[in-house]
This record gives C-alpha cells, sequence and structure tokens, in this order.
C-alpha cells in the first residue's frame, strides 16, 4: 500500500487500507466486520487522531446528494465547506459561518470543534441540526435534538458520520479590512472592544514588539468599523510574512458573498505547502487577558519556529467536547514551521501558561495533554466516555490518540 499522510505530512498514517465504500450498506456491513477502524476526511488533523491500526474509510464515493429542508440543508458528511458554499449560494442561502480555510470537509470540521471567529458566533458545530452515523455495531443512528450534545463533536469515537444537517439562513454580504499599527497596550486594554467589533474578528501577532500585527475584521454591514490607534491597510495582506497575497480572501472593504470573505483563504488555492504544524487553545474569555500576558511573556522563545499566531472569539455552547463548552472563549492558534523537534517544546511551555486557566486544546491541532489533566476542564467528560461506549462497546473506533488523550 502506498505511503499515506495527513495534510501537513507530518504523520505518516498506519492504517492497513484505505477503503473508500459506495454505499451506506457497504459501509455498515465493513464496520461490522472490521476490529479496528476510523474515518478519514481532508486530512487537515495535525496528529494521529484519524489513524488506526485497522483500516481507514474515506466517504468521497458514497452518494452526495444535497437535500434543502425548510431551515436546514441535510449534506453529506464527506464534503468541503467551499463545495457546499457554491450549491447554497445559488439557491440565496448561507451559512452562519465558515472557517479559516473552506478545504476542510464538514463532518471533521464539526468532530473536532473546529470554529471561525466572532464574539456572537458559535463553532461550526453549533449549526448542527441532526447527525447521521453507522455505530459500532454497524447500525443506522439519526440524533436530533438535546443527543446532538455529546455526539457532533464525537472525535469519531461515536461512529463513522454519514450525512450532517446543519442550520441556513438568508445569503449575506460581508466586507473584509485588515487593521494595522494595534499596539500592544491599546490592545490589552480593550480586548472586548477590539474582538467584538464587528461580525468576525481575527487578531494575528507574533507576540514581540510593541505593535500586535494585523487585525482582519469582517462586518456584515456597510458602517466603516474603527479600532483604536489602527490604520486600514491599503494593499492586500496575507498573514504570513513571504506568502503570496492571492490565496487571500478579498480586502479593501469590498463587499462580497458571505463564502468569500468569511474564509481567509480562497477555495481555488492551498494556503500554503502544508508545511506546517498548528496548536490551538482556548481559554474562557473572562480570563483572555491572563492568557494574553502568559503567552506574551514567552514570545521571545519562539523565534523563527512560529510563523503566526490568530485570536478569535466562540460563543459558548453545550456541547460535553466542545472548547467552548459553557462558557465564551478565546482561542489562541499557533502556526509553527513543520519542526517537531523545535515546536513541542515551545508547546509544552504554552501548556504550562495556559492549562492553569483550565485551558482546553483544539482536537484536531498538536497538543501534549493527557487525560488526567483534560478530564477535569471537560464537566461531561464522564458522560461522553460512556456515551462513547455505549455506541461502540467493542472499541473499533479508538486509537492510540484516544488511548493517549481520552484514556480510553
Amino acid at each position: 500500500m502506498p505511503v499515506r499522510t495527513n495534510w501537513a505530512g507530518n504523520h505518516v498514517y498506519e492504517a492497513t487500507d484505505l477503503v473508500t465504500p459506495t454505499s451506506i450498506e457497504e459501509l455498515q456491513e465493513l464496520v461490522a466486520t472490521t476490529p479496528k477502524v476510523r474515518a478519514l476526511g481532508s486530512r487537515h488533523s495535525f496528529t494521529d487522531l484519524a489513524d488506526t491500526t485497522g483500516v481507514q474509510v474515506s466517504l468521497e464515493n458514497l452518494p452526495s446528494e444535497l437535500e434543502i429542508l425548510e431551515d436546514t440543508v441535510r449534506v453529506p458528511a464527506g464534503a468541503k465547506y467551499g463545495d457546499l458554499a457554491v450549491e447554497l449560494v445559488p439557491r440565496g442561502l448561507a451559512l452562519a459561518n465558515l472557517a479559516s480555510l473552506p478545504h476542510i470537509s464538514v463532518a471533521g470540521a464539526v468532530a473536532t470543534g473546529t470554529h471561525g471567529s466572532g464574539r456572537r458566533n458559535g463553532s461550526l458545530a453549533t449549526s448542527v441540526r441532526a447527525l447521521e452515523l453507522v455505530d459500532g455495531r454497524g447500525e443506522r443512528v439519526r440524533l436530533t435534538g438535546s443527543d446532538l450534545d455529546g455526539a457532533v463533536v464525537g472525535l469519531g469515537l461515536l461512529g463513522v458520520v454519514t450525512a450532517l444537517e446543519l442550520a441556513v439562513e438568508p445569503a449575506f454580504e460581508i466586507s473584509q479590512v485588515v487593521h494595522e499599527g494595534l499596539r500592544w497596550d491599546t490592545f490589552l486594554g480593550a480586548v472586548d472592544e477590539v474582538l467584538g467589533a464587528a461580525y468576525s474578528v481575527s487578531v494575528f501577532t507574533h507576540w514581540t514588539g510593541e505593535e500586535v500585527g494585523q487585525v482582519w475584521v469582517k462586518s456584515r454591514d456597510a458602517a466603516p468599523v474603527e479600532i483604536a490607534g489602527a490604520r486600514p491597510a491599503t494593499e492586500q495582506r496575507h498573514m504570513i510574512a513571504g506568502m503570496g497575497v492571492e490565496n487571500t480572501t478579498a480586502q479593501l472593504g469590498a463587499a462580497g458573498p458571505w463564502h468569500e470573505r468569511l474564509p481567509h483563504f480562497r477555495m481555488g488555492f492551498l494556503p500554503s505547502a502544508g508545511e506546517e504544524l498548528q496548536t490551538e487553545y482556548y481559554v474562557a474569555f473572562e480570563r483572555a487577558g491572563e492568557a494574553l500576558s502568559a503567552v506574551r511573556a514567552l514570545g521571545e522563545l519562539f523565534g523563527e519556529t512560529l510563523l503566526v499566531t490568530e485570536l478569535r472569539t466562540v460563543r459558548a455552547d453545550e456541547q460535553w467536547l466542545s472548547g467552548a463548552y459553557g462558557t465564551d472563549v478565546l482561542a489562541l492558534h499557533f502556526t509553527w514551521r513543520r519542526d517537531p523537534e523545535r515546536v513541542l517544546p515551545l508547546v509544552a511551555r504554552l501548556e504550562e501558561a495556559l492549562l492553569p486557566l483550565h485551558a482546553r486544546p483544539h482536537w484536531g491541532k498538536v497538543f501534549g495533554a493527557r487525560s488526567d489533566v483534560l478530564a477535569p476542564a471537560f464537566p461531561r467528560w464522564d458522560d461522553f466516555l460512556a456515551l462513547a461506549g455505549r455506541m461502540d462497546p467493542e472499541g473499533r473506533f479508538r486509537n492510540a490518540w484516544t488511548e493517549r488523550h481520552l484514556g480510553i
């Protein structure tokens, strides 16, 4: 079998085979007769999360019809957000938010708690209204209502998701402006005001110096947004120095369709060559100032290993393994050079600073914390493990990652 890796190229999959069933029935038989199996999406996890000692399954050959319901859309799990957007736009519909990349699969994104930004915007998982999957017995299951709280951010442990129903709304336009020159002293005194200045706001920083970096402001109305002490850029920007701006979504204030502004990157371009690692932690927004100060004290250590950090916000939700469970959060996202020998010690230093603030990791990124440290940060931890046991009694979906970080 050819060597297969994740998108970043830092993990070689151990799985013995990759199977692409063409029907739900074929998938059911595969799951029911395979001791170890994991679903593989767009491969954007930076660890062995999607790996297995058995068989990986891709959903790319399952039926891919889109179904528009009253106020939701039923989408196949393997669909990518960018492709879904292209289907919704002619119908005059939109999703409330998107992540920075439109290239990621819907099922993989919601299963790991992936998000966009906005003080009033939840993670991508909060748009899910129903979930269809094949559980560890090979049975088809449809979850709705309160049952979703434990299942949507499910890390692939409850079954192979086959379809999702997502909430939609009337299409809208967004304008995007990059602001520069914001000073750290100004930002630390007005974190809520800056990150809540518009529908979606991202702050990009390298942590050192007197100035923060760039503030990407995405607005749903025509009123201009001011960021105290900062100035609008007069040219298209990329958040990483030296990268071409042609793959970033349009800035400079020109309004455009939601799917062409909410992501940072255009669907037709790869944001980078994949030669990077990513780490992200969520901290309760009420402790944002502490978290920013703690990480800024480490800034000189990052050096050239850090390409950039993005600061975003996510609204509180009730999903058991969500980084924003029960509280609005500040998300601190680090993009590193693909150099594990340098990155992993820096991740350890970050966790020394952030875990005492009850930080939670993004499940699809690089982190070190084990289950004994993570469990106290998630009030419904034991409930999730019990749910996983019921949905997958023989442990087909468990792997080295789940043993390391979840203790199962």
